[in-house]
């Protein structure tokens, strides 16, 4: 598939999956494709965890509520660790994390595109007061300075999916300023 047509056609994918499982040469392109998104300073923020153990998958999908990915065959976990690019000319330190992992994300969900897979960029009740993330880390055993932000669901939708409709890019997007009210 080619990229345009991959950027066109990526969008987050919450129903069930095909029971089929994800090629682990897929997973480490996905994976790859993440790792390869470009970093702050380059810091280096990201680590990913694949999952494609069905018992593994199986446990962390149990921690999750609501269960938007219960049925995919493969999962990413998507970790930060906040490194400090520099401190500005005032001393606050500058870190880029966020930056780095939704380049990195948006880059996995490409190539999930681009290989005929679906997903869905699950980071809410992964970093909300529940806290489902940093028990999947504690299964995952992940050391306590990286943080579980991201879960990517991978596998063949089960579902036939309408992309959804983009408003217009005139409405959307400008050149040389943002236009004047009418």
């Amino acid at each position: 598939m080619e990229l345009e047509q991959a950027v066109k056609q990526r969008h987050s994918y919450r129903g069930a999956y095909i029971q089929e499982p994800v090629p682990r040469a897929h997973l480490q392109k996905i994976m790859e494709a993440g790792l390869a998104a470009p970093s702050g300073c380059n810091k280096q923020t990201v680590s990913l965890i694949g999952i494609d153990d069905a018992e593994l998958l199986q446990r962390l999908l149990s921690v999750m509520d609501p269960p938007t990915c219960a049925t995919a065959p493969a999962l990413i976990c998507v970790l930060t660790k906040h490194r400090i690019a520099y401190t500005d000319g005032n001393g606050v330190p500058r870190c880029y994390a966020v930056q780095d992992y939704s380049a990195a994300i948006e880059n996995m969900l490409l190539t999930v595109t681009a290989l005929g897979y679906a997903s869905c960029w699950i980071e809410g009740h992964i970093t909300d007061a529940d806290m489902q993330g940093k028990r999947m880390a504690e299964m995952l055993g992940v050391p306590e300075d990286y943080e579980l932000i991201c879960v990517l669901p991978v596998g063949i939708p089960a579902e036939e999916f309408k992309i959804p409709r983009k408003r217009p890019f005139e409405m959307r997007a400008w050149f040389n300023g943002f236009p004047e009210k009418e």
